[in-house]
């Protein structure tokens, strides 16, 4: 019988699922055909793990046949939906240009010259007047109709009408910009304070600066003490100190090597999609921590990112590195687990990840009942390296997760989503130390959010959205613990 309380989670968790699916649907509802298939699509990504999860508090287990068959039937319906989507997008495309077209062919602007912006000059412009002039003459009825310029910075701020896509009418007025006036600025398309879309031009001079060498320098000092935590998390795992044992160096070297090796998947999966979109990345200040062996890293762009879908991409493929190597390691570790092996770990050990408790039991079964657990050293090197990848996907300020809300929600919604998140980890700290260090991290290092990108209106599509929300899902399920009860019937201790 489940008691009153762990009831009550199971609702919340189910409510929370419910709520997000059809938040989804809602949203998706006023495009018809194609936000339906877009939604259905993120119903199909997110299905398989909802279900697995839902039935493994229910105590039902699926095997490792079972979780397989649930990925693949979950990727085909994906895919189909897929090309579903994009038929229905180019028959969408096609009619929305055809009433364009027989628009502007009924419309009396047709004929009108193309006027940029009102004749009205701004008292103070920082800009050169004939760079200013230059850059009103790259608006016009088909594209942004300026009606204001208003001094911002070290540029101007034009406000006015959208004549179109957003992401094509950001790509025709960059091209024309830097046609004529080559690299000296940049334009960017943002929603102004009303709701409405702005053009701001910026001289590309506030461009992200490139390192210093001190910043260089520095990268590198913090890189080898991660390296020297790594190591001291081992030994500490390992049921001693290194610094006053350092003679076991290399009993502690493959536990620290593999703690590292996660922390390097996790950049190379940043700097893979960063080369992609040909942003350039700063070196990776690593944050050491003994507790885990790192926190992870601070990752800066030395580029303005052209729109919120790189930004997405960039984001989410270090935790997707990382976690994916997680992943394999503890699912690795879990099968070479066997009596003798080097780790003999309580049962509740497995009861702190509801992700790690479960992959646990449909690998070991019965053999977590045990007091002490015998695992392989890939078990534990795989639990850190997801808890250190959920850390980085909490939504908050420039963090992985921070910035995969920014991508898909805005501005808005990740300024709140980093207030809540910094309030959660001063509640959680309370009982837990780690939560107080992550705190006082995100806090003074990383609670800002990230430059707005040069077109900041286009929204990442809803397969992107479906993707983050996955993410953000599998870092609560690493976060959050089995409770006692359950984990008890489920025979976890």
């Amino acid at each position: 019988m489940f008691t009153l309380s762990e009831t009550s989670i199971l609702a919340v968790i189910l409510l929370v699922a419910l709520g997000i699916l059809g938040w989804g649907f809602y949203r998706a509802r006023p495009f018809g055909k194609l936000g339906i298939l877009a939604w259905l699509q993120s119903v199909v990504l997110m299905t398989p793990w909802l279900l697995f999860f839902g039935l493994f508090a229910a105590g039902i287990y699926i095997n490792i046949a079972g979780i397989l068959f649930l990925v693949v039937t979950s990727a085909g319906l994906y895919i189909f939906l897929g090309r579903q989507l994009r038929a229905s997008g180019q028959d969408a495309i096609l009619k929305q240009r055809a009433t364009e077209r027989l628009a502007a062919d009924s419309s009396p602007e047709t004929n009108a010259p193309q006027l940029a912006v009102s004749e009205v000059k701004p008292e103070i412009l920082p800009l050169p007047e004939d760079d200013l002039n230059t850059i009103k003459g790259i608006f016009g009825i088909d594209t942004f109709f300026a009606i204001e310029t208003i001094a911002y910075q070290d540029g101007a701020i034009f406000k006015g009408n959208l004549r179109g896509e957003p992401e094509e009418v950001h790509n025709r007025l960059t091209a024309r910009l830097r046609q004529r006036l080559g690299e000296q600025y940049r334009l960017f398309l943002v929603e102004n304070t009303d709701g409405k879309p702005v053009v701001i031009v910026l001289p590309s001079r506030n461009d992200p600066r490139t390192m210093l060498l001190s910043q260089k320098v520095f990268a590198g000092v913090l890189l080898l003490a991660t390296m020297a935590t790594n190591i001291e998390a081992a030994s500490l795992l390992l049921n001693f100190d290194l610094f006053a044992n350092p003679g076991r160096f290399t009993e502690a070297l493959p536990i620290g090597a593999g703690i590292f090796t996660i922390l390097v998947a996790h950049e190379i999966g940043h700097w893979i999609l960063a080369q992609r979109y040909q942003i350039r990345l700063r070196w990776p200040f690593f944050l050491p921590a003994v507790q885990l062996g790192s926190f992870g890293a601070i990752t800066r762009f030395e580029s303005v990112l052209p729109n919120r879908k790189v930004l997405f991409d960039i984001a989410l493929a270090g935790p997707a590195a990382g976690g994916i190597v997680s992943v394999l390691m503890l699912i690795a570790g879990l099968l070479l687990s066997h009596p003798g092996s080097l780790f003999q770990l309580p049962n509740q050990f497995f009861q702190g990840s509801i992700l790690v408790g479960s992959l646990a039991r449909v690998v070991l079964g019965s053999a977590l009942q045990s007091p002490l657990v015998s695992v392989h050293p890939l078990v534990v090197i795989g639990w850190l390296g997801l808890v250190i990848t959920a850390l980085n996907l909490m939504p908050a300020g420039q963090l992985d997760g921070g910035r995969i809300v920014q991508a898909i929600y805005g501005r808005k919604t990740a300024g709140r989503a980093t207030i809540a998140t910094l309030i959660l980890l001063a509640l959680v700290s309370l009982g837990n130390t780690l939560a107080m260090y992550w705190a006082i991290t995100i806090f003074f290092l990383q609670r800002d959010q990230e430059r707005p990108s040069l077109n900041e209106i286009t929204e990442p599509n809803d397969a992107r959205a479906a993707l983050g929300l996955l993410a953000l899902f599998l870092m609560i399920t690493t976060l959050l613990p089995l409770t006692p009860g359950l984990a008890g019937r489920l025979g976890i201790g």
